[in-house]
């Protein structure tokens, strides 16, 4: 490989802005206290940098800070948003992230709960008219703020309304969202959401979910026993300095994502409309709009994504599909929109973040371009296709 590696990943993660290191630096070193010894200045210290950054990340979603459980990640929240939820009706969606879809089938092979998958349409987006004919009592619906593959936003103030009017708890696993666009649990009327710290510039291994505690109080039962940390729905030893730091990129990202999401969203145009320039049988797939600012999900007709990513060496992309074994099957979420399998297969996730620069996007057009026009030659159906 020649040249500067260009990363075009950040729904897998995001690398950890610096003056988010900078504010957790000294929680590393010389502040190493465990924020449960109030007994002593070292603990108490702790405690009150965790509180703090408790506030920040409540601001950034418009809860209140006491609402706030941290816990390791995403896939933590989710897991306890849905196993730990008294219900006996679980209604979410086909595209799903694992961390919801395989929550609910644990709990629906253990006999605890029914749990409905809504399809979505080709653009990937659900029909509230069908959320609401599967809404009962003790319901809990879980559906993801924006999708971690095609990047699509759902309606989530009218399902949050939709749960209101019929007693129902909403849940939203909003890692990929939260810090990339506006979230307020209360005008959306969100029960409980997921959010995780390196999504947004933040440190790995840390996370939280919201879990409102008034108009209604929603109730949790632990996942982790052993010491009643976080309000008892959450034991075990605070890591101190991920929490500062997941503060300390929520109060960046609630400031900058203004600025930040128009940025990117001229940068993502500025890919689609170079690629679709270049290239023909080129798809876009999930709503054109209803989606998240820095995501670009493409698929490239008659060319395997494996291949393309492996001739693209030096730019980091997703091919979108999932290793749940062996073999690579195609993504679920694809699937989902009612892809044929050889689309499927032919589709590359374009993550933008806040390092993303024109010129990044101008080399990654030609690069791309390039390679998928070399791979077509040697593909006889596109030939036939011509």
């Amino acid at each position: 490989m020649t040249g500067p590696r260009i990363y075009l990943d950040h729904h897998a993660t995001t690398p950890l802005d610096p003056r988010a290191l900078e504010a957790m630096t000294p929680w590393l070193t010389e502040k190493f206290g465990n924020a449960a010894s109030r007994e002593h200045d070292f603990g108490r210290e702790a405690a009150d940098a965790v509180e703090v950054a408790r506030v920040k990340v409540a601001a950034l979603i418009g809860a209140d800070e006491s609402e706030i459980v941290f816990t390791s990640g995403a896939t933590e929240s989710d897991n306890l948003a849905i196993k730990g939820s008294a219900v006996d009706r679980v209604v979410t969606v086909a595209t799903e992230h694992p961390a919801v879809l395989d929550s609910c089938a644990s709990i629906e092979r253990a006999g605890r709960a029914q749990v409905v998958r809504i399809k979505v349409t080709p653009d990937g987006l659900i029909n509230l008219d069908e959320v609401k004919r599967e809404l009962r009592d003790r319901t809990l619906v879980s559906v993801m703020f924006a999708n971690n593959e095609i990047g699509v936003i759902q309606d989530i103030p009218a399902i949050g309304a939709l749960c209101k009017e019929r007693g129902a708890i909403f849940h939203s696993d909003a890692a990929q969202a939260a810090g990339k666009v506006p979230i307020d649990v209360r005008a959306m009327d969100i029960h409980l959401l997921s959010i995780s710290a390196h999504k947004l510039y933040g440190l790995k291994g840390i996370g939280a979910l919201y879990v409102r505690k008034r108009s209604p109080r929603v109730k949790l039962t632990p996942l982790i026993d052993g010491g009643g940390h976080e309000h008892g729905l959450r034991s075990g030893t605070l890591n101190v300095p991920g929490i500062v730091g997941f503060g300390a990129a929520c109060e960046l990202a609630r400031t900058e994502m203004k600025s930040e999401a128009e940025r990117l969203k001229k940068l993502r145009d500025r890919l689609w409309n170079g690629l679709r320039s270049r290239l023909d049988q080129v798809t876009l797939n999930g709503h054109p709009e209803k989606r998240l600012p820095g995501n670009l999900n493409v698929s490239f007709k008659h060319v395997e994504s494996e291949s393309l990513m492996v001739a693209l060496e030096g730019i980091a992309l997703s091919s979108g599909a999932a290793c749940t074994t062996a073999k690579a099957e195609p993504s679920h979420v694809l699937r989902a929109l009612g892809l044929p399998e050889d689309l499927a297969r032919a589709s590359i996730r374009f993550g933008l973040g806040r390092g993303t620069t024109q010129d990044e996007i101008d080399t990654v057009i030609e690069r791309v371009a390039s390679a998928v026009v070399k791979l077509r030659k040697l593909s006889p159906l596109y030939k036939a296709s011509r």
